[in-house]
């Protein structure tokens, strides 16, 4: 008898791609096969994300295109997962009758339960914060890893920025015990994993029971055999400690890039962001930072167009952007989020905020060029993850996150080869191995 199939449907963050991969796994338990195919699956689960107001109704707009294949199919089943699910409960069932089952960010190990009340005839939504810890009833994967895995240590958040909902649907900070993470980084070591990016909503809040710090946390896992390079995200500039820097100097296999959002180079606007750090702060800590470690690439986030920003606040946060020279960066017009604080605030005019943000997404983009540029020439160590999209060509990342093309065999996929970097295209760098 034929496995029935699992397709997951990822939206958002890195965050959201270990959990849709711990559902498939905790899924398989029961005897389901992930598929890469909505038309094929038994159950459709799509994992999402409610960050931005247009994420949230991307999810809507693929409920009524499933509409149409549960209407063919009477016995598939669709479950809404992940922060929406978290943010509007019960509401998405009132919305989208085609859905069966809602289940928040913390209750995903709930699964096989919540499929035997759907059998029965139910429609069981799970958007509580359970007291047990959902990493213990959630079995790891079998399968083979990918060479770069992510593995999640923390989650939640307890800053409360105006403009966000990530403490409203993932909780208070939550941090996992180190020997747990540690053993979870081998097992994905074992399993062909050459790189792990430790992920967290506020990842360098990381404090585990035993008082073990991220810093503390990255030198147990630097000390795998295996384990080539090690990365962490997202960051908080208040929370990034003096160790922490100090393990961006001494850790060899801590890569040279960090992503620390800012959002505003204004201290007016982060005041009312609810940032509780200043502008000067950050550009300190970016200071002490490189001083740490010179080579270092910068990465951040930035909003623009939230609610009370002048021109004289945007061009702050242009200052900032020029002073801090980034390697890359996202950034994104204000959305506001029902039930944050800054959601009924009166806002930024629309065609105001897609000039500024047209304008620093100019600026962002000549500064990632200029920095791409720069790395041609250079001998690099880049770690190959797959198949190139040429035959013959493999992909992929530099120690700063570019992604790299060049000609190797297959058989070097998983490896750490000296490259030496020829081009710089838009996105990616082409190199030819060194020797």
């Amino acid at each position: 008898m034929a496995k029935p199939k699992v397709f997951v449907k990822t939206y958002g963050c890195q965050m959201n791609v270990y959990d849709s991969q711990r559902m498939e796994s905790a899924l398989a338990a029961e005897g389901y096969a992930a598929t890469g195919s909505a038309e094929g699956a038994d159950l459709i689960l799509l994992n999402t994300c409610h960050i931005r107001e247009k994420a949230a109704e991307k999810v809507y707009s693929e409920l009524g295109r499933l509409r149409a294949l549960k209407a063919q199919r009477p016995g598939l089943r669709i479950g809404v997962a992940g922060c929406v699910a978290q943010a509007e409960g019960a509401e998405i069932l009132e919305r989208a009758p085609v859905v069966d089952l809602v289940v928040g960010p913390q209750a995903y190990h709930r699964l096989p339960a919540m499929l035997e009340a759907v059998a029965a005839g139910a429609r069981p939504v799970e958007t509580d914060f359970p007291p047990e810890d959902k990493f213990e009833h959630l079995p790891r994967e079998g399968r083979r890893s990918a060479v770069s895995a992510f593995l999640t240590v923390q989650e939640g958040c307890d800053k409360f920025c105006a403009f966000c909902v990530v403490p409203y649907t993932r909780g208070a900070e939550v941090s996992r015990p180190a020997e747990r993470v540690v053993d979870e980084a081998r097992s994905l070591v074992a399993r062909g994993a050459a790189e792990i990016t430790l992920l967290g909503q506020n990842v360098n809040a990381y404090a585990d029971p035993a008082g073990a710090t991220l810093a503390g946390l990255i030198a147990r896992l630097a000390r795998i055999d295996g384990l080539e390079r090690i990365r962490y995200t997202t960051s908080h500039p208040n929370d990034m400690g003096a160790d922490l820097i100090a393990a961006h100097g001494c850790e060899a296999k801590l890569m040279p890039y960090l992503h620390l959002p800012v959002q505003s180079g204004s201290d007016r606007v982060l005041r009312a962001m609810n940032r509780r750090h200043t502008a000067a702060a950050y550009l300190d800590l970016i200071g002490r930072i490189r001083e740490a470690r010179p080579d270092i690439a910068m990465s951040g986030d930035f909003i623009v167009g939230f609610p009370g920003e002048t021109e004289a606040d945007f061009e702050a946060t242009l200052d900032l952007v020029a002073e801090v020279g980034y390697a890359h960066a996202y950034s994104f017009a204000y959305s506001a989020r029902p039930g944050t604080p800054a959601a009924g605030r009166p806002e930024v005019d629309p065609e105001v905020k897609a000039d500024r943000l047209a304008r620093l997404q100019a600026r962002l983009t000549a500064q990632q060029r200029d920095f791409q540029n720069g790395l041609v020439g250079k001998l690099l160590p880049v770690l190959l993850e797959r198949p190139g999209r040429m035959p013959g060509q493999v992909a992929g990342r530099s120690p700063y996150l570019n992604a790299v093309h060049l000609d190797a065999g297959a058989d070097r996929i998983g490896s750490v080869v000296a490259a030496r970097i020829l081009s710089s295209g838009s996105n990616s760098l082409h190199a030819a191995l060194a020797y």
